[in-house]
């Protein structure tokens, strides 16, 4: 048996070195602070974030747009475009089919902007601004500023990877580019066109979005005002307890029409005229004070951005969600638009 002991012994040693080989490979980072190019990467990857080929998003067309703090005009590519665009308009923590809609609705919208003859309140040389009146737009840099530096880079590429999935996609209603208005968040329902807007479309119609009830942190919100200056911005007299009666709701159960001692106003103008989060409001009077509750946040119009990321958490796609939002519509290939483009310039 004396001539075994070396092999066990050879054995026990080979044994011990296995177990310690993972552990010395896992002890430098065993404190929770990763050092060097690793640790930067899993530092930075964030959730959902994957690698991507940001080439992807080059693209012949360009967007010009007009930066207003610097007063200047950007040539941005079309999907760089887009990706400043979602980047700024959604939450980049929104689920990714969420993203990949507001993405459509990006592209749908500067698509149809850039193909159109009305260019009234752009500045000379632009097809859009950076901000709400057309979408909001903020370049990478700005970006860098607003996000927390260890989230910039997990969030841009998760943007970027909901653009590059929609790259070249967008939405269209008898073959045309859509009007793809969005807000942020529905009463429960969203709006026909023609009950907040003047124009009718076949594709902007009132449906039921009962995801934002729960998801959104925005659907409440209240505002206080003294009676004066109720009756100072609507230009109306308060006489007693009773402020007006709802006369007529939309059928997004937003209020239509409002009688306020013999004056009827419109729910759209009382929102934007008070300054209310939403048109489906509800109020009382407390001694001077008139409080007023809304629901929802937003025109209504088009498609619930918390409505989308709450279908997106059922599992439901890009194409679903959109399709749910705009009825009838298409996803189809921007090519022949941007041919036209092209060919323009």
């Amino acid at each position: 048996m004396k001539n075994f002991k070396p092999f066990f012994v050879l054995a026990a040693v080979l044994f011990t070195i296995t177990l310690l080989i993972p552990a010395l490979l896992v002890l430098p980072f065993s404190d929770g602070k990763a050092s060097g190019e690793l640790g930067e990467n899993l530092h930075s990857s964030g959730p959902e974030s994957v690698p991507v080929d940001s080439s992807q998003l080059e693209s012949s067309v360009e967007v010009a747009v007009y930066r207003m703090s610097k007063k200047q005009i950007d040539e941005i590519p079309l999907e760089r475009y887009v990706v400043g665009v979602v980047a700024s308009e959604m939450p980049a923590d929104f689920e990714l089919e969420a993203l990949k809609a507001q993405a459509l609705t990006a592209r749908t919208y500067i698509v149809r902007q850039l193909t159109s003859s009305n260019q009234l309140g752009i500045p000379q040389g632009a097809n859009v601004t950076d901000t709400e009146t057309h979408q909001v737009y903020k370049s990478e840099e700005d970006l860098k500023k607003i996000w927390k530096p260890k989230d910039y880079e997990w969030k841009l590429r998760k943007v970027q990877e909901a653009v590059i999935a929609t790259k070249g996609q967008i939405l269209t209603y008898d073959g045309t580019p859509i009007d793809s208005t969005f807000f942020s968040t529905s009463n429960g329902y969203t709006e026909n066109s023609e009950d907040y807007w003047s124009n009718s479309y076949p594709y902007l119609r009132s449906v039921e979005s009962p995801w934002d009830v729960t998801e959104s942190p925005k659907f409440n919100n209240q505002v206080i005002m003294t009676v004066s200056e109720f009756e100072g911005k609507l230009g109306v007299k308060i006489t007693g307890n009773e402020i007006g009666v709802i006369t007529e709701r939309t059928e997004g159960n937003r209020v239509a029409k409002v009688n306020i001692n013999g004056k009827t106003l419109s729910g759209k103008d009382i929102r934007e005229k008070l300054d209310l989060k939403s048109s489906d409001f509800s109020w009382i009077k407390k001694g001077n004070q008139i409080i007023i509750s809304t629901k929802g946040n937003g025109h209504g119009v088009g498609m619930s951005q918390y409505g989308a990321n709450g279908m997106a958490k059922e599992g439901k796609s890009y194409d679903q969600i959109v399709k749910h939002y705009y009825q009838g519509v298409t996803i189809s290939p921007a090519e022949k638009h941007l041919t036209t483009i092209t060919a323009k310039k």
